[in-house]
């Protein structure tokens, strides 16, 4: 049976509206929500995983994990995991043992998640940040199965940034 997929999309004019749009999406995450994140390099992918991070109340500073693979943080309401698998193969990434991840007791974001795409958990949210310009930017979701395809049907609905 395949699954529900719904899309949405947001034209993002500065990084304060970033910050806002990963609060959105931050206000929807549970534990076990996964976030795959792509993009171009510069377009803003840890930007928008450090406003996310701020969102579910995680202090102090977010780096992207480029090199240590992997980051846990202690949000408020549950842990966050941001994983950066730029630089690692797809057989690294299966050593890794990402289910724990996945599964766990946290929201995970994935940036580069294409690469890993086949690790994936079937139910996810695809985010794709596109550089316009200056600031703004073009972010496209693809909720894929439940409760992802709700999420993006509900934005799509409500309009970009309301």
């Amino acid at each position: 049976m395949e699954q529900r997929t719904i899309y949405a999309e947001w034209r993002i004019g500065s990084l304060q509206e970033t910050a806002q749009l990963a609060a959105r999406l931050a206000s929807k995450a549970v534990p076990g929500t996964v976030i795959a994140l792509d993009g171009d390099l510069g377009a803003g992918k840890t930007t928008f995983s450090q406003a996310f991070a701020a969102a579910i109340g995680v202090p102090g500073i977010v780096n992207s994990p480029t090199f240590t693979i992997i980051k846990e943080y202690e949000g408020a309401s549950m842990p966050f995991y941001h994983m950066d698998v730029y630089r690692i193969s797809i057989e690294e990434a299966d050593e890794l043992g990402l289910d724990d991840y996945f599964f766990g007791s946290g929201v995970t974001l994935v940036e580069w998640a294409t690469l890993i795409e086949e690790l994936l958990p079937a139910n996810r949210l695809e985010l794709y940040i596109e550089h316009t310009g200056g600031e703004e930017r073009l972010i496209r979701a693809k909720g894929i199965g439940e409760p992802y395809a709700d999420w993006c049907d509900e934005w799509d609905k409500m309009g970009a940034m309301a």
